[in-house]
């Protein structure tokens, strides 16, 4: 019960020591959007205003895709707070301002909507979580669209989520942090920790960084001169066969992340082929649906340092990233 935790899914670090990682995330649902109150500010005798620091996953160094209420199934999302309910680790007593007071454990009168007349804190959440899977099994029977009952499950819900990035001293000076929540304190230390138990793997100019592609997957795909040069296509640039493995291989890598919208479980159980049909509704939309093409990246080329700064070949590239070439501003009409 209560899942909150961070796995490395690729580390890479560029020949000018650039590092970039992505971790998949998992943590109560409920934090996702979570701001904490850095400090007050009194304005008046009964007005103070709360100064807050970003949200969890609210930093502009961050590329994420989350899994979304709206695209997963109530089957599943009911079958995940069945498997694994959040309920919260840290129970603050009721206080002015956005944190939480000390840790509280007053009994929960239930007496209306089921149960004992009183129950503890955690046995009180888990009764509200049962009415919740009762309500959304009704309303799915209903025929409602999962967008609307998949919110009466979102507070006992975790959500996973794929995050990569280069720069993260901003993201931990703000949540590690004797002020931040405290559920997102201990999972911005799990990331950390993760982090400080990888070793990254260097990677030259032309090769990529690419998420939830494996050795499998590699083994698993045609020998690059079976390929047809219909099947390279992305967007109107056509690869040479030469490069159609690593074609592939990013279709695959930008399906995978994008997937995480409407997974609940770690797993991937998506063939090549699918990947290459979600890739290209993905690169096809109007507007195109762009995120899930920020976590594949290759190294910048340095063409002039000195002691202040370094000169990049295609800084346009960047974007978020620190020395990384990101692929969503290698796609046609994204640099212009």
């Amino acid at each position: 019960m209560t899942t909150i935790s961070a796995k490395v899914v690729v580390d890479s670090v560029s020949p000018d020591g650039h590092r970039l990682t992505t971790l998949l995330l998992c943590y109560p649902r409920w934090i996702h959007a979570e701001a904490r109150a850095h400090r007050q500010l009194r304005l008046g005798e009964d007005l103070e205003v709360d100064l807050r620091t970003p949200s969890l996953m609210e930093d502009p160094n961050l590329s994420r895709n989350a899994s979304s209420s709206r695209a997963i199934p109530v089957t599943k999302m009911i079958q995940d707070v069945e498997a694994d309910p959040a309920i919260p680790l840290f129970w603050g007593r009721n206080c002015r301002g956005m944190q939480g007071g000390e840790e509280h454990d007053a009994p929960v009168s239930v007496f209306g909507w089921g149960g004992d007349a009183t129950r503890t804190r955690e046995s009180a959440w888990m009764l509200a979580c049962a009415n919740a899977l009762k309500a959304a099994t009704a309303f799915d029977k209903a025929g409602y669209h999962k967008q609307i009952v998949n919110r009466l499950l979102e507070p006992f819900s975790h959500i996973r989520v794929v995050v990569s990035a280069t720069q993260w001293p901003n993201f931990f000076a703000l949540r590690c942090h004797p002020d931040a929540e405290p559920h997102i304190a201990l999972l911005a230390n799990r990331i950390g920790e993760a982090m400080d138990a990888s070793s990254p793997i260097e990677l030259l100019p032309g090769q990529w960084h690419l998420p939830f592609v494996g050795k499998t997957d590699w083994a698993a795909m045609r020998p690059a001169e079976s390929y047809e040069r219909s099947e390279l296509a992305v967007a109107p640039k056509v690869l040479d066969t030469a490069d159609a493995q690593l074609s592939v291989a990013k279709k695959l890598s930008v399906a995978r992340c994008a997937s995480t919208s409407y997974k609940t479980v770690d797993g991937f159980d998506m063939t090549l082929d699918r990947a290459c049909e979600l890739f290209d509704k993905l690169a096809t939309a109007k507007p195109m649906h762009a995120s899930p093409f920020e976590h594949q990246a290759t190294p910048d080329e340095c063409v002039f340092a000195d002691s202040d700064r370094l000169q990049w070949r295609r800084p346009q590239e960047h974007a978020n990233f620190v020395g990384w070439r990101q692929h969503r501003k290698m796609l046609p009409g994204e640099c212009a």
